[in-house]
């Protein structure tokens, strides 16, 4: 459901307001610089990263997540939309992130949590939250998902979205799975959905 409760709280950027989405659970809003400490618990670690990027498995120092988050905030301020900063709005944490970038000629899901979070829920919570995002507000009529072959949290958290196996696929030299969502397909479940912005 789609409630405005409170006044919009945003993260100001050069000629940008970037919206903000409260779940059930949590909150989905900008990377602030910073959030890097627990970015770092996110990428420095090799069970999360274990099917994340092109060297599966490669953990990120201090100074690569870093730029990571630079070019998550940046990204944002080019296109007008990115990934989230998930956070706990139990204990206000950062776990994860979520949301989107462009891959080829499609918008991509994207979404990865700290191990303490795995699970529970939240990432499907975050991503049926940006995939309405992505219909609504960005008017795409199909989103994309992708992962490797053996990542079967992931898959399961697509096929929880009721996301569809579309084919096998092989990008920048990872093979893996394409699964996609479409406008059509995908539709408000009263979920709890607050979107705000300007």
């Amino acid at each position: 459901m789609l409630i405005a409760q409170r006044p919009l709280v945003v993260r100001c950027y050069p000629h940008k307001i970037v919206p903000e989405i409260e779940t059930a659970r949590l909150r989905l809003r900008m990377f602030i610089p910073d959030d890097l400490d627990e970015l770092l618990l996110v990428f420095g670690d090799p069970e999360v990263m274990k099917y994340l990027g092109i060297e599966a498995g490669t953990i990120l120092s201090r100074e690569e997540t870093k730029l990571v988050l630079q070019k998550m905030i940046e990204f944002w301020v080019r296109n007008g939309f990115g990934r989230w900063a998930v956070i706990n709005k139990e204990d206000n944490k950062l776990i994860g992130l979520c949301g989107f970038r462009l891959l080829e000629d499609a918008l991509e899901l994207v979404y990865a949590l700290a191990k303490p979070y795995w699970g529970r829920g939240f990432a499907t919570e975050a991503a049926r939250a940006s995939l309405r995002f992505g219909f609504e507000e960005l008017n795409y009529d199909r989103i994309v998902a992708i992962t490797r072959h053996a990542n079967a949290g992931s898959r399961r958290v697509m096929r929880k979205l009721l996301m569809t196996y579309e084919q096998d696929v092989n990008h920048y030299g990872v093979d893996g799975v394409r699964y996609v969502a479409t406008r059509d397909q995908i539709q408000p479940d009263g979920s709890t959905y607050i979107l705000y912005r300007d």
